[in-house]
Parts: C-alpha cells; sequence; structure tokens
C-alpha cells in the first residue's frame, strides 16, 4: 500500500542554523523557508537525489514540535512520510487494521499542497507516520 519515502522530517531548534548545516556543510539544496500555521511548524526542504528531508521548527507556542524539543532540546528525527495512491483509501485501511489516525482523522494540506494524515507512533514501531497522497 504505501509507496516510496517522501521524506524524513528533523525537527530542530534553530531552522536558519539547521538550513546552514545542509546548505553551507553538507551542499545541498535547501528551500525556502515555509510556514504552515495548521501544521504549527516553518518547514524547509532538504532536496536529495532519492528523497527529501524535511527541517521543523515550531510556530508558535502551541505548536507540537515545541513539544518535541523540550523532550530533546537539539532536536532529532520527528517522523518519516511515505507516500499513498489514495489517501482515504488508506486512511480507511488503517483504521480497519486497528491502527489509530490522529487527529479528527481528516486529511489536512501538507507542505507540498497535497492531503496528508498521521499515524499515531505507538502502532509502528514507535514511528510517527505521515502519509501523503502522491
Amino acid at each position: 500500500m504505501i509507496g516510496r519515502l517522501n521524506h524524513v522530517a528533523i525537527a530542530v531548534p534553530d531552522l536558519a542554523a539547521g538550513t546552514a548545516v545542509y546548505r553551507d556543510v553538507l551542499g545541498a539544496k535547501v528551500s525556502e523557508p515555509q510556514s504552515l500555521p495548521e501544521h504549527g511548524v516553518t518547514v524547509v526542504f532538504v532536496e536529495l537525489p532519492n528523497t527529501k528531508v524535511e527541517l521543523l521548527e515550531p510556530l508558535g507556542e502551541a505548536s507540537p514540535i515545541a513539544a518535541f524539543l523540550e523532550k530533546s532540546p537539539s532536536g532529532g528525527i520527528h517522523h518519516m512520510c511515505y507516500e499513498v495512491d489514495d489517501i482515504l483509501a488508506a486512511r480507511d485501511r488503517m483504521l480497519s487494521e486497528g491502527a489509530r489516525v490522529l487527529g479528527d482523522g481528516e486529511p489536512k494540506t501538507g507542505a507540498h499542497n497535497k492531503p496528508v494524515l498521521f499515524l499515531h507512533p505507538k502502532d509502528f514501531c514507535g514511528t510517527l507516520v505521515e502519509l501523503e497522497q502522491a
């Protein structure tokens, strides 16, 4: 059901510093910052030949990334994003298999302007999973 790995998301306490590491030290192409108030984050994407790395910085006090950084102040891997052909069919399959879809279960528009859902980490080997309609 899942397709290719779309991105690995890394929470960072300082987006500019994280961007500099990937752009200046590693020589990667990095997108401009994009604020996503609906998700409580500002993001940049590091373009790689086979996938992307998403750097996430909290946008506001209520950001889920702020809570993540309280536990891991220097940052770390936040989630994995996999592509699916049909987000609603994927959601329904996850629910029928007993997996928990976070939030109200309705897809939201993600950073790529495509529908996304998040799945509870306790159902996926301790990893928060994002599904994005390809």
